[in-house]
């Protein structure tokens, strides 16, 4: 491939949070852009993590990466550990001496997560878990890799949420501290895009829509190849994403040499895909973020309308 066709060539990101689902996907497709992509979690071929999926590992995704034309680096990383956080990036420094791209993906709070419960009647512990997993991972790695993101314009990160500005400014996402773990990241992309703008670099938000992520799929117990089946069980499940759509959009937005125009906003796979001109692997552009609203006012609403 020439440089058109691998336009991050020479670029260096660091996808935290790339042992599985979105931040996979974004790790692998970065990679097939050209990057070199270090890949972090803490499921490992030798350890699994808290989540307890022993079929994704860190590993498996650098060599992902690999398969994709990339360079994969996989580094073991609990990212609530600040010393491990700046050994991490002090590597990266080390080796590479540039970051080009930080993608804060780091979740992992999904098996927590009990709906239909009032903040008084949640796990204290399992809740503040969640916060701790979701906001507090992205604030410690930001403070240790913005310092080598911005020693270059032109840098950027990518905070990965679930559900646009839009869509959950006024709505409540059914669980107290998935709402704050949730929409804490889109503020983030806010507040980081007046920080960074200064040193010419970019922050914004990426949500993907209904995601087929591994775990979701063995959730309705369906593979990639049938997931059609499990809309027998869930109707809203035909908006259904592939992690592949996320992961074209963070490389579109990497890619793209006017990034900044976008600084501090909310993004979504689907419209990135529209506005980028790519498809999911089936050649849709599903577009979740519209489709559900309308969803939940009128479940006869056709999903095909929105692909």
């Amino acid at each position: 491939m020439n440089h058109q066709e691998r336009p991050l060539t020479g670029k260096v990101a660091l996808v935290a949070g790339a042992t599985r689902g979105a931040g996979r996907a974004i790790a692998v497709e970065l990679g097939r852009a050209g990057a070199t992509v270090y890949a972090t979690g803490r499921t490992t071929r030798a350890r699994a993590s808290e989540v307890g999926r022993t079929s994704e590992t860190i590993e498996g995704t650098a060599e992902l990466i690999d398969e994709a034309g990339g360079h994969g680096v996989a580094v073991p990383t609990d990212h609530l550990v600040p010393d491990q956080v700046r050994a991490l990036v002090e590597r990266i420094d080390a080796e590479q001496g540039r970051l080009d791209v930080l993608v804060n993906d780091v979740w992992g709070g999904d098996h927590l997560l009990a709906f239909n419960q009032k903040v008084w009647e949640a796990d204290l512990e399992s809740g503040l878990r969640m916060l701790r997993l979701g906001v507090e991972t992205h604030v410690i790695t930001t403070h240790f890799a913005v310092p080598l993101l911005v020693r270059r314009p032109g840098g950027l990160l990518i905070e990965m949420t679930d559900g646009t500005t839009g869509y959950n400014g006024p709505r409540y996402r059914e669980q107290f501290h998935y709402d704050l773990a949730k929409c804490a990241p889109l503020r983030m992309a806010f507040t980081l895009g007046e920080e960074l703008k200064e040193k010419g670099c970019t922050a914004v938000a990426l949500t993907p829509g209904f995601l087929r992520s591994e775990q979701m799929l063995d959730h309705f117990g369906v593979t990639e190849e049938n997931w059609r089946d499990a809309i027998a069980t869930e109707p809203s499940f035909a908006i259904a994403e592939s992690p592949l759509l996320v992961g074209r959009a963070a490389a579109a937005l990497a890619a793209d040499p006017e990034v900044h125009r976008l600084n501090g906003t909310s993004l979504s796979s689907g419209g990135l895909a529209r506005a980028y001109g790519f498809t999911d692997a089936d050649g849709s552009r599903p577009d979740a973020w519209r489709y559900i609203p309308d969803f939940q006012q009128n479940p006869e609403v056709d999903a095909a309308d929105y692909r």
